[in-house]
């Protein structure tokens, strides 16, 4: 699908989406546990969509109560022999689409059955390794067969435990570990050793949803041995999780783009449904807009529709200013950050980010090939991006016959082609850009239906035009 996106000023409300990350942990966890959960405001996207079709493989039911996509039942079975196993005998098939979360999340999850579970996805999946977690998962004495480590996949229980020892450039490895482990036949104890952890605060989200079900402590039994270092993990076996109730809060991530767009653009936005107590490690989005000369308020309104009473208004009253941003943490932030260092004064650098290399497409590069057509000068370094901006802007004004353009209001200028490369955040943070070029300056983006795997909807509040 291609979208047609013209320049103007966007702002207003708008209402966050849901986390796709909370509403997977949820959804894989309330299906993993023998009971009834229910759900409120999961987000309603396909990386949502494939993890529901992934849980009820396993076993769980999943409906809407009522009809009503907003809360969702999940009737869960836990995963093991005996009576109460998800997993039937015959060997079962999963499909993740496009979700990379859901891959390896499951995989783990898989790993707890008898039978063979086998793992495929789209074409962006097949290129996305799960080699360390599979290697993992053989320690702890799960049967693994894979393409080179990518799909398709296979994996077998029983898990057997024993010591692992993980590198994790993407935090969904231990993740997957720290959810499925606890579910091991009781006695079984796995040691999990981490050399590296790239995206922190995802796993904490993981070790908060533990927490909740009691399975942190410091004692013996089902749960966490130390919670102290995140190098080193030992689970005891033997635990059942509780059911999981509850709204699911906004995703920081997915607000990014908005308010990105409203910066670039000159608007002002007040966003709503985010939590400013949330875990979510892409909150620091806002933190790095007041270091470029933006303004950023929380403000508690009262309860809203999505459950949230606060509010988070930005707006950019100065010139955008360059700078320095660590995104270890936080490497998803990689595209919309480099679409706001093209309209910032100076250089900035996106550093310490490597990993963005490996999700949907290698976002260092992509990023660098497409502002590159806007004129925006960008640098690749293995572990980072630089870009040097807003003076490309001044450079097109130079170059452009202002009388000429403004005394033939019909003429509109071809528009500049873009290629999302069939990554959502691309696709979005492209849709962004367009918002800040040159008045009649339309962008065309290819591959635009991928925004639907995070953030459906996202393409039209934008305005966008959209055609097969």
């Amino acid at each position: 699908m291609r979208a047609l996106i013209s320049p103007y000023t966007f702002g207003g409300t708008v209402t966050v989406p849901a986390s796709k990350s909370h509403t997977i942990r949820r959804l894989l966890m309330a299906s993993l546990c023998n009971g009834s959960s229910r759900i409120e405001n999961p987000l309603e996207s396909l990386d949502a969509q494939s993890c529901a079709a992934a849980c009820r493989v396993l076993g769980a039911e999943i409906t809407e109560e009522d009809g009503d996509p907003r809360r969702w039942i999940v009737r869960g079975r836990k995963p093991g022999p005996g009576p109460e196993t998800a997993v039937a005998a015959e060997p079962l098939h999963i499909d993740v689409g496009n979700s990379g979360t859901t891959l390896f999340l499951v995989l783990a999850a898989a790993a707890l059955g008898a039978a063979p579970v086998t793992f495929t996805g789209d074409k962006q999946i097949a290129r996305r390794s799960a080699g360390p977690l599979l290697e993992a998962l053989e320690a702890l004495g799960a049967a693994v067969d894979s393409n080179g480590g990518c799909t398709p996949i296979t994996v077998r229980g029983p898990w057997k435990g024993g010591r692992a020892s993980i590198s994790c450039p993407t935090s969904q490895y231990l993740s997957a570990l720290l959810i499925a482990a606890p579910l091991a036949p009781a006695g079984v104890v796995s040691a999990i050793e981490v050399p590296l952890l790239n995206e922190k605060p995802y796993v904490d989200m993981t070790l908060l949803y533990l927490q909740g079900q009691g399975l942190l402590n410091t004692g013996t039994g089902p749960g966490l041995n130390s919670m102290e270092a995140y190098s080193r993990f030992r689970i005891t076996g033997g635990a059942a999780y509780t059911p999981i109730n509850g709204p699911v809060p906004g995703d920081f991530s997915s607000a990014a783009f908005p308010a990105a767009g409203a910066i670039i653009s000159g608007g002002k936005l007040s966003l709503q449904g985010l939590d400013p107590e949330d875990p979510q490690g892409d909150k620091v989005f806002f933190d790095h807009l007041v270091t470029m000369g933006c303004k950023v308020e929380w403000e508690k309104t009262g309860i809203h529709g999505d459950g949230s009473p606060w509010q988070l208004r930005v707006s950019c009253p100065g010139p955008l200013r360059g700078g320095t941003f660590d995104l270890n943490a936080t490497p998803d932030l990689l595209p919309v950050m480099a679409v706001l260092a093209a309209y910032a004064e100076g250089e900035t650098a996106l550093v310490n980010a490597a990993h963005a290399r490996i999700k949907e497409t290698d976002r260092i590069a992509v990023m660098a090939a497409e502002l590159g057509k806007l004129g925006v000068h960008c640098r690749e370094e293995p572990g980072g991006l630089f870009i040097k901006g807003a003076a490309w802007k001044e450079k097109q004004r130079a170059n452009r016959n202002e009388k000429k353009w403004q005394e033939d209001a019909r003429e509109t200028e071809s528009p500049v082609s873009l290629d999302g490369r069939g990554d959502h955040r691309i696709v979005m943070a492209l849709a962004c850009a367009a918002l800040g070029l040159p008045a009649r300056r339309t962008t065309e983006i290819l591959g635009a239906e991928a925004a639907d795997i995070s953030y459906p909807g996202f393409l039209e509040l934008l305005k966008a035009r959209c055609y097969a």
